[in-house]
């Protein structure tokens, strides 16, 4: 048998001598040259690195190749090798998106490279921009004005370095896509065409089926095709066809082209390509179709794909059956848009996201929700940090914001805030934030600093902070005031329009009395602090500072504040002579205490009643506006599905693949504790040893404030855990409710019902799950229901007339979608470790119909942007006689309307400021504040002399009217008469007055007369 192999393989040796004799191996020059050609199918290869910002490595360990035992990916050398290898071949063609690495692959470089790579390779079209924010960032948990300010930061670097501003949207990898990611960071910031690879499986083999993978899409009914994007769906994921990777461990088959290998294969290679683009080009129209030539952390040795690629468009030409090229997204949605095709029109949004019968990617809509929370509470800080800036004037050197402004773009990557990525790596993100938080935190202080200084001013003031209020701490509140000192609390607005709301701060005595900067007593009540805030506080304050509270605090004092638009009001605390002077101590009951079994909550309009035998809410009722309602509010669990089932999928940091629901009922003798006072009452409800809440009626507020604590989630018994919260009325809903995206648009939901497919449920609870960002409602024809957040959540109404959130996780199985790692966070202190615990916040209210946006509009702004509290001491009044103690930043007659915000005021380094003006409202959703609004801007800016405005496209990296002239426009099937688009006209240069139609959002660049005159 031996001899007779050794025979037959001579004789192959043989004929390929023979086939080969007299053949040379000789230098091929490939020709590469790009073009299209009619009539066939033309193959766009787009060569691309998907760079995660962070992920199963940290930023910084993926940019220089660290921590390679996890995985082999270094960034650096993707950029290094990419570059050296277009500057061999001017042909080529390579697109970049994370900005994030490529500014710091940019700063390393020497002069001469940098003209070189801006002349030969950007200048050229070699080297693209697409996307162009500094990370690839997700869809479902990032709020809109994080959204913004990630993209402007990255769109800032490619236009100052490259004078280019990015024309294609690139979200490849994120799980689902919302209708903000379509018109706002799509349409509105001028890009031509969005594409992206992740839509659910049965939504992806219906639009095979139908050939309707491009689309054009309208995210915004308000701004409807006056905003709409031509958007690529890939007919598979984000890299090549099987058998065209090239990764030097690859192991798709090379193309051998020299005569003189046993294994040349050029017509095989050839057959396959051509075999791979029919196939493609029976799914989709027109005869263009787009190759994504490269995946995850690719080009480490660029040439293995450069090569390869050069071949195969060099012989696939030549054998003619179709063309292919080097192209890019921009040049591939040219080609698309020269067809004159008529596209399939797609309205609302891709979520929620499947990629198999019982993988529904809802759980990452709260996974990791303490990361949530910081970047939610950070994006707002930032925001107020650049408009106190603004106000003392932008210096070159001393504490600025760019650091926070770079831990939070970052933090928008689709594996940061999303919660999927690893532990070190949230830890990671967590840090760099918190080094943001510091640097910004100095600015916010001398800032005000600056703008309280007068000219009797005797030295100016040291402001502290309390970044750990959530956890009751505060150092300079608690401080025990004596030697006739008091504390001076200054309390800044970022919004647009007067805020009158509660502020409560820890304090360690029961002698105190409260001031407006007046000198007159402000009502005030001391709350008792519950155990469940000291245990956090104790434990929690120790773990990340590493020492414990000095002060042992023992109530809250809550006081009503009054804040004029984008500025500050000054209180003072001081030492009363005794108890309850000036101050209301609150009164204290429990549920055994009620005679009638009834316990009514709330001393203003809204009222909440209680069931003292059950220890739960039983009806709510607002005698101003006559609603009345039975409502109810529970906690839940879902068990996780640990994978051991027919179907090994388990719940994971992406996954929410729920086996059973469990009903936590509450374990205290004593259901019930009710706290009364002037300001407000609460009920505090300790449920068992890891879930208590406080429910919240403030006197003059017409809503109810829900503060949750969970955790440790206990997993002693091997089963992971989703913990939820329902809130049950008798609302006839139908089926139906509303999402927000990004916290923009409202998004009609149907449960178990799919617009553009007819939906086979497979997982009724996970299936009907959607992101929450601003909130979620209900209605009937009498009534609606609506809840608020404050942080990104998952949530739903899986049955008529209740909302669902879901508020926190700990899993035990990892979901196999690729992180590696079990989503089961703890928190450590000394030798000890437990599981996280969360608190945070909802609210909820009910309405009229019809009447429940001004609230989730006002409020949501509110949550979004609490009130700035900075804290100083004085020696009697010294403080209050020789400093400004109160401040706007708008005329004294002026506020913003009240369908507006402001959501960006910051002066930039060359000394422009961004101005960005929001329509809170869509077309239709209120009666009243659904119309066009007006913002005077010389009364927003009253004590500066207005030179020049220029309106841009929302990133400001181009002139509005220039983005229009270039603007693509997509013919769509079946588009009849749609309603007239209001958008604001121009602005006058003499009236200077904006105008914004429903939804709309307006960025300007605006150009002062160096004229500085706050605190003067």
């Amino acid at each position: 048998m031996a001899m007779l192999l050794f025979g037959l393989g001579l004789v192959v040796v043989l004929v390929l001598l023979s086939l080969n004799n007299g053949a040379d191996s000789e230098y091929i020059e490939y020709n590469t040259t790009r073009r299209i050609v009619p009539g066939k199918i033309n193959v766009h290869l787009v060569p691309h690195s998907h760079d995660d910002v962070g992920w199963l490595k940290t930023v910084d360990q993926y940019y220089v190749g660290a921590n390679n035992s996890i995985r082999g990916a270094c960034v650096q050398n993707v950029l290094d090798s990419v570059i050296s290898a277009l500057l061999e071949d001017k042909n080529r063609h390579f697109i970049y998106v994370e900005i994030a690495f490529f500014q710091r692959w940019w700063r390393q470089q020497s002069n001469t490279l940098k003209i070189k790579v801006k002349k030969e390779l950007v200048d050229s079209g070699q080297l693209e921009f697409i996307n162009g924010g500094m990370c690839m960032h997700d869809e479902a948990t990032p709020h809109y004005i994080d959204l913004i300010d990630q993209t402007t930061l990255g769109h800032h670097f490619i236009k100052n370095e490259f004078g280019q501003t990015p024309r294609v949207g690139w979200q490849i990898d994120p799980f689902g896509h919302s209708a903000v990611q379509a018109y706002l960071l799509g349409a509105e910031l001028g890009f031509d065409s969005l594409f992206f690879s992740r839509i659910d499986y049965q939504d992806r083999a219906k639009r095979l089926q139908d050939k309707t993978l491009d689309v054009v899409w309208q995210g915004s009914k308000s701004l409807a095709s006056s905003s709409q994007i031509f958007t690529g769906i890939s007919p598979r994921h984000y890299d090549p066809p099987d058998g065209f990777t090239f990764e030097i461990n690859d192991v798709s088959p090379p193309v051998q082209d020299d005569i003189l290998l046993f294994d040349y294969n050029v017509q095989e290679r050839v057959n396959d390509f051509v075999a791979a683009a029919f196939a493609q080009a029976n799914v989709t129209r027109t005869n263009h179709i787009m190759w994504m030539m490269g995946t995850d952390f690719r080009y480490q040795y660029a040439n293995s794909w450069f090569r390869q690629i050069d071949k195969f468009i060099h012989y696939v030409n030549q054998d003619g059956r179709v063309n292919a090229l080097y192209s890019t997204p921009s040049l591939y949605t040219d080609a698309k848009h020269a067809a004159d095709e008529k596209w399939p029109l797609k309205t609302d949004d891709f979520f929620p996201y499947a990629d198999h019968p019982n993988a529904y990617w809802t759980g990452y809509f709260t996974s990791r929700p303490g990361l949530k929370g910081y970047v939610r509470v950070l994006s707002a800080y930032y925001l107020t940090a650049r408009q106190l800036e603004f106000f003392k004037g932008r210096i070159d050197s001393g504490p600025n914001t760019d650091a926070l402004a770079d831990a939070l773009a970052i933090a928008q990557h689709h594996d940061a805030v999303s919660g999927t990525e690893r532990q070190h790596v949230a830890a990671d993100y967590a840090l760099r934030l918190s080094l943001g938080y510091k640097e910004a935190e100095k600015l916010v202080a001398s800032s005000l600093a600056y703008l309280t200084q007068s000219a009797s001013s005797s030295g100016v003031a040291n402001f502290q902070q309390c970044p750990l209020l959530n956890i009751s701490y505060c150092p300079p509140s608690e401080a025990i005031l004596s030697g006739g000192k008091s504390l001076v609390v200054v309390v800044y607005n970022s919004l647009g329009w007067k805020r009158q709301e509660v502020i409560r701060i820890p304090v360690s005595t029961d002698r105190i009395t409260v001031q407006d900067s007046s000198g007159k007593t402000v009502e005030a009540q001391l709350l008792p602090i519950s155990n469940a805030t000291l245990n956090i506080r104790n434990y929690y304050v120790t773990a990340y500072l590493g020492k414990s509270p000095r002060e042992t605090i023992k109530y809250w004092v809550a006081f009503s504040v009054s804040v004029p638009p984008i500025g500050f009001s000054t209180y003072t605390i001081s030492t009363a002579k005794q108890t309850g002077h000036g101050i209301a101590i609150s009164s204290v009951y429990t549920s055994e205490e009620s005679i009638d079994n009834t316990i009514e909550v709330g001393q203003g309009s809204l009222k909440l009643i209680y069931s003292a035998r059950e220890g739960k809410l039983t009806h709510y009722a607002n005698s101003r506006n006559l609603v009345t309602a039975s409502t109810e509010q529970s906690y839940s669990y879902y068990s996780g599905n640990d994978g051991t089932d027919k179907d090994p999928q388990a719940s994971g940091a992406y996954v929410f693949r729920p086996n059973k629901t469990f009903p936590i009922k509450s374990e205290s003798q004593v259901s019930l504790t009710v706290i009364r006072g002037p300001v407000l009452d609460e009920v505090h409800q300790q449920l068992n040893s890891w879930i208590s809440q406080i429910t919240r009626v403030f006197k003059g507020k017409e809503h109810a404030e829900v503060e949750f604590t969970i955790g440790p989630i206990p997993v002693d018994d091997s089963t992971g855990k989703e913990i939820t919260t329902q809130i049950t009325t008798t609302l006839k809903s139908n089926g139906t409710f509303f999402t927000d995206s990004n916290g923009r648009d409202f998004i009609k939901r149907i449960r178990d019902f799919r617009t553009d497919w007819d939906l086979q449920v497979n997982q009724p609870v996970a299936g009907n799950y959607y992101p929450i960002n601003l909130g979620i409602y209900v209605q009937d024809n009498i009534s609606e229901l609506s809840v608020l957040v404050d942080r990104s959540v998952g949530g739903s109404s899986l049955v008529d007339g209740q909302i669902e959130l879901m508020l926190h996780r700990r899993l035990l199985h990892d979901d196999s979608r690729g992180v590696g790692e079990v989503l089961n966070e703890t928190v450590c202190l000394l030798d000890k470790c437990e599981g996280l615990t969360i608190q945070g916040k909802f609210y909820l209210r009910i309405d009229p119909l019809g009447e429940g946006a001004k609230w989730r509009r006002t409020t949501g702004q509110e949550i979004y942007s609490p009130l700035l509290l900075a804290f100083t001491e004085q020696d009697g009044n010294e403080y209050i006689n020789s400093h400004v103690s109160t401040f706007s930043g708008v005329d004294p007659s002026y506020a913003l309307p009240d369908n507006t915000a402001l959501i960006t005021l910051q002066e930039l380094a060359n000394g422009k400021v961004l101005l960005r003006l929001a329509h809170l409202y869509e077309i239709g959703e209120d009666k009243d504040y659904s119309t066009l609004a007006s913002v005077e801007l010389k009364k927003l800016f009253p004590t500066k002399k207005i030179n020049k405005v220029t309106e841009t496209n929302l990133s400001a990296n181009q002139e509005r009217a220039e983005m229009e002239k270039k603007k693509l426009v997509w013919k769509v099937e079946g588009s009849g008469d749609e309603s007239k688009v209001v958008r604001g006209g121009p602005i006058d240069p003499e009236k200077l007055v904006v105008e914004l139609g429903p939804m709309e959002i307006r960025t300007f660049l605006i150009d002062f007369l160096n004229i500085r005159v706050f605190g003067s």
